[in-house]
């Protein structure tokens, strides 16, 4: 992420960020909106006015596709190439107002992307993680309720910043792995899947030693 101050006066400072990757996404999407637009809008021309305004009604119930959407003195249906190259201007950019004097540019950046991180965290506890509804009367019972789900948000951070992966892609990786169990004549075992090369990276990152493939044997009774 790239920082510039932009100073307007002594009491009000102005932070302007850019994300190089959030630039990419921006375009990505902006790229696939418009083709979406082009083809819904694609021989428009030859509808009569009622069809169009229909088709225009429509659009506009689509704000993602209606802000690139302009129409004609003849009511005809165009890209608005003016407002896409406006927001290509725009692109992973975003304005950050500060009245504190001694922070670094850096410093408020920082703070802003922890601050949504708090606000993810939050959102994960009430989604993710359950911690509501609460099932507990007792106030103890309560406060260890929240406390394990903070532990683990907490683990799910940890993890997150070790592999540079978002929880729930790491999650579904490793609900791949299953432990089967088998039976035959000299008795039963069970055995996990083989690791994919995703799942062996992530358990490299984290520490964690490989998991045997045999995990039990059993052999027959005579």
């Amino acid at each position: 992420m790239r920082v510039k101050e932009v100073k307007v006066s002594e009491n009000e400072r102005f932070v302007i960020c850019h994300n190089p990757e959030g630039a990419t996404r921006d375009a990505a999407i902006r790229t696939q909106l418009i083709a979406q637009l082009t083809e819904l809008i694609e021989g428009s021309d030859t509808l009569s006015d009622y069809k169009r305004g229909e088709l225009r009604g429509k659009i506009t119930a689509k704000p993602g596709l209606n802000r690139y959407l302009r129409t004609t003195p003849a009511g005809k249906l165009r890209i608005d190439a003016t407002k896409a190259k406006t927001e290509a201007n725009l692109d992973g950019k975003y304005l950050l107002r500060c009245s504190d004097p001694k922070l670094s540019a850096e410093d408020i950046a920082l703070g802003y992307k922890q601050l949504l991180e708090v606000e993810r965290g939050w959102r994960d506890m009430k989604q993710i993680l359950d911690l509501r509804p609460v099932y507990h009367r007792l106030e103890e019972r309560i406060r260890a309720h929240v406390i394990l789900c903070w532990l683990a948000l907490l683990l799910i951070r940890i993890t997150e910043t070790t592999t540079r992966a978002t929880w729930p892609t790491i999650r579904r990786e490793l609900d791949r792995l299953h432990l089967g169990t088998f039976t035959g004549p000299a008795g039963t075992f069970r055995q996990l899947t083989e690791l994919t090369r995703t799942q062996r990276d992530l358990l490299n990152k984290l520490d964690i030693p490989a998991p045997k493939k045999i995990v039990e044997l059993t052999p027959e009774p005579h």
